[in-house]
């Protein structure tokens, strides 16, 4: 069965789709992500230094690519925002209300070809002295890098970010690289890795690429959004571990949205399928699949979605995923929500 009219999902949730085919990415259709950002800007002398094969600096780059996002691209969502560079440390935009164009004339105010020689990038002590701006953004927060990846004075940049991810666990680094040397492109990359909430992207990349610059911008400041028009929705994300029915606190995260979603639709009655992996006896994860779905179903219940627009359904084994293998059961170890008008 096929829905009347198409549901929009957040895929920000993980949330699959049993047919495959749609993966549309639309700015357009934004939901707010963050709630706050702000730029880190390196402001070394590494940075006033030529982008390899281009005749603007790394600095002239950084800024290009800093205006493409701004400029078109954030959606007009309320964001607070706001404009920091390091080596020196200091504002450029203070962070308060997100405004297109006070954040362009901040860009554009940045210098392209300061002194060189003598202005090293103590990386990680402007990250440390950036903290006291990210424990005053509102949660979620996001602070985009943009830097060489050149660290050659002070304390370590990953052992900094280690330390606020630890402190505040609702912010995230994300990386806009205008590295020359494999060494400064390794160190964006071990930040970048700190964290699976983290976007690395190359600068050259967002200054070639309008496609490019829209996935940045999804990535990191929207929840994308899908128009789905299939019946199916697997809830990934809400699987459980073997031979039981407790949902964990990831799931119940998905779970929070998937009853929004529901509660946006009332007219239309849900199926909520268990499934297990293939281990045991057929009676048995009959009788546990079951379970499963009636645990979903009662949380649903307790996030204020009517019981009677739900019904649970243990469906036992499932065979879509490889049985074979430890993540092929986990996923087989999974919940479905059909739609039914």
């Amino acid at each position: 069965m096929k829905f009347s009219r198409s549901i929009v999902l957040a895929v920000a949730l993980v949330f699959a789709w049993v047919t495959a085919g749609f993966a549309a990415h639309t700015v357009e259709q934004c939901d707010k992500r963050i709630e706050s950002f702000n730029y880190l800007v390196d402001y070394s002398g590494s940075m006033m230094m030529k982008f390899p094969g281009m005749t603007e600096t790394k600095m002239g780059v950084a800024k290009a690519v800093m205006q493409r996002v701004n400029d078109a691209a954030v959606p007009e969502l309320g964001y607070q925002g706001g404009l920091y560079t390091f080596a020196p440390y200091g504002p450029i935009v203070n962070q308060g209300p997100w405004d297109r164009e006070s954040m362009a004339a901040g860009i554009a105010s940045l210098k392209e070809n300061l002194a060189i020689f003598g202005r090293f990038t103590p990386m990680g002590n402007g990250i440390q002295a950036h903290n006291a701006v990210i424990s005053q953004m509102t949660p979620r927060a996001a602070v985009i890098l943009v830097s060489d990846g050149e660290s050659n004075r002070g304390i370590s940049p990953l052992d900094e970010v280690k330390a606020i991810y630890a402190s505040n666990p609702n912010v995230c680094f994300h990386v806009i690289s205008v590295a020359s040397s494999p060494e400064g492109q390794a160190t964006l990359d071990a930040i970048a890795a700190l964290n699976a909430c983290s976007v690395n992207v190359k600068a050259i990349d967002l200054l070639t690429s309008d496609a490019a610059v829209d996935k940045f911008v999804g990535d990191v400041f929207c929840r994308e959004r899908i128009a789905v028009v299939e019946d199916v929705v697997v809830l990934r994300g809400v699987n459980f571990a073997f031979d039981s029915s407790a949902l964990s606190p990831e799931a119940q995260g998905i779970l929070n949205e998937a009853a929004r979603i529901i509660l946006q639709h009332p007219d239309m009655k849900v199926q909520l399928l268990g499934w297990t992996d293939s281990i045991g006896t057929d009676a048995y994860n009959m009788k546990l699949s079951q379970r499963r779905a009636d645990a979903v179903k009662n949380y649903l219940i307790g996030q204020g979605v009517p019981a009677g627009q739900m019904i649970a359904i243990g469906k036992g084994k499932s065979f879509r995923y490889d049985n074979n293998t430890e993540e092929g059961r986990y996923m087989n170890r999974r919940t479905e929500i059909v739609f039914i008008d």
